[in-house]
């Protein structure tokens, strides 16, 4: 590059540092105006109920299986080794059964968040954007996903996000996803986890 070119260039270069100066980038927690608009409470409640009810089945299905096992180890010493075998290998089944109990209502609750959370997610993500017009700025971040380490609370537009959504969408309506009668509800929004069964049962012994 000639001497002339590289000083156009330069010029080019220090005129557009003023513009980039003046770049307005806010961001966002999303997940906590989950937790703070009244939708998203509503979620959280209605999936938490959903979860104590999912982790009731569980527990009786465990205390199920635990009953087994302990008449098996208590009776063992006067069966025959093929009657051992034969006790091992049905807790054996029990035991990968209630595993996949578990498996199956760990998918459902967090199937069942993904519904409820999503159309409250969309609604603030047109609420970000209005934020972003109205306030001139040209980037608005997810804090999480940005991860940010830190930034000045003044281009924090989370509280402006909660209280414009409550204004919009009172908690009067159920949230998206939810069933027509209450009834059933965990996740995102709680983060619960149903418990694990217990470990698999000891094999027979064979000879």
């Amino acid at each position: 590059m000639t001497l002339s070119l590289r000083i156009a260039a330069l010029g080019l270069a220090l005129a557009a540092l003023p513009a980039a100066a003046q770049t307005k980038i806010g961001y966002v927690d999303l997940q906590r105006a989950l937790n703070e608009v009244d939708e998203g409470k509503a979620a959280k409640a209605l999936l938490k109920k959903d979860f104590e009810e999912k982790q009731r089945q569980l527990d009786g299905k465990k205390a199920d299986f635990e009953k087994l096992r302990a008449e098996f180890e208590k009776q063992s010493v006067v069966m025959s080794d093929q009657a051992k075998r034969d006790k091992a290998a049905e807790l054996d089944k029990r035991a990968m059964e209630l595993q996949q109990v578990y498996q199956q209502l760990q998918q459902e609750l967090m199937k069942r968040e993904q519904e409820m959370t999503r159309g409250i997610f969309d609604k603030m993500s047109a609420i970000v954007r209005e934020i972003a017009e109205a306030d001139g700025f040209q980037m608005i971040f997810e804090r999480s996903d940005a991860g940010l380490v830190y930034a000045p609370p003044s281009l924090d537009v989370t509280n402006e996000l909660v209280r414009k959504y409550n204004s919009r969408h009172p908690s009067g309506a159920a949230p998206a996803g939810a069933p027509a009668s209450p009834g059933a509800a965990p996740g995102a929004a709680s983060g619960a986890k149903a418990k694990p069964p217990p470990p698999k049962a000891p094999a027979g012994e064979k000879k």
